[in-house]
């Protein structure tokens, strides 16, 4: 148990795009408890060095947040123990630990250049925001595009970025690179989920870093639609319901 539990660790040290942007000013040269930190002396052994990306209190009294790249754990002040799991608040009914992903994801989203992504804009004036992740083969994902005019329609921008749930040097990973290296990314998107065969063309394209992207922020299947806080939604969902969705996160 105690060489799995230390394989656990060293995982997730894997360099992580988010670790890019987190902070890191709260780490310390020296590792061992302070006043307003844990000790990191055995984390730091567990993870091989490797330094955390930022440190902070949690409401609970003697426990620490440790994000690692897009992974979070909690420790104890001592430093001997590691938590993984989420802290909620009961009478808040609050998941404090699902609020803070969100937050990573969204300044991680942020980073992301339009550029890379394929775009098919509201009508008119852009009231939200979407970012989708997408699997050209996905027959849900084919769905969701199926209805990409009665999304713009209400005003939400859907922006695609590429998951080939097959994995790297997959036919969907192929597929996604040619719709993206395609003169015109949009129509290739369209055709493409409509089951037609798409020119295969290859080009410096962002499919392998958004593939990596999104297992790193959490993305276990397609479509994943990532709202502009960050929380992510897994699943297709009625433009009707989406709409919604957003109308309440705009009014809080």
């Amino acid at each position: 148990m105690a060489n799995s539990s230390v394989f656990f660790l060293k995982a997730l040290a894997f360099p992580l795009l988010l670790s890019a942007f987190a902070s890191s000013a709260l780490a310390q040269s020296d590792n061992t408890a302070t006043a307003t930190g844990p000790d990191l002396s055995k984390l730091a052994a567990a993870l091989g060095g490797r330094t955390p990306d930022s440190i902070g209190e949690t409401p609970v009294s003697g426990l620490y947040e440790v994000v690692l790249g897009s992974q979070i754990l909690y420790l104890t002040a001592d430093g001997r123990y590691a938590v993984q799991g989420d802290v909620i608040d009961l009478d808040a009914s609050n998941n404090l630990t699902e609020n803070r992903r969100n937050d990573l994801r969204a300044a991680t989203m942020q980073k992301v250049s339009a550029d890379d992504m394929i775009i098919f804009p509201a009508d008119g004036d852009a009231k939200y925001e979407v970012s989708v992740f997408t699997d050209i083969d996905c027959g849900y994902c084919r769905k969701l595009h199926s209805e990409i005019s009665a999304y713009n329609a209400k005003g939400i921008t859907v922006r695609y970025l590429a998951f080939p749930r097959a994995g790297l040097n997959s036919e969907s990973y192929n597929k996604a690179v040619s719709v993206w290296c395609a003169d015109n990314p949009q129509e290739a998107m369209t055709n493409a989920k409509q089951g037609e065969e798409v020119e295969t063309k290859t080009c410096p394209n962002p499919v392998a870093d958004e593939y990596q992207l999104g297992q790193q922020l959490g993305v276990r299947g397609t479509p994943s639609i990532v709202l502009n806080n960050g929380e992510m939604i897994p699943g297709y969902v009625p433009a009707d319901r989406l709409e919604q969705t957003l109308a309440n996160l705009a009014a809080q």
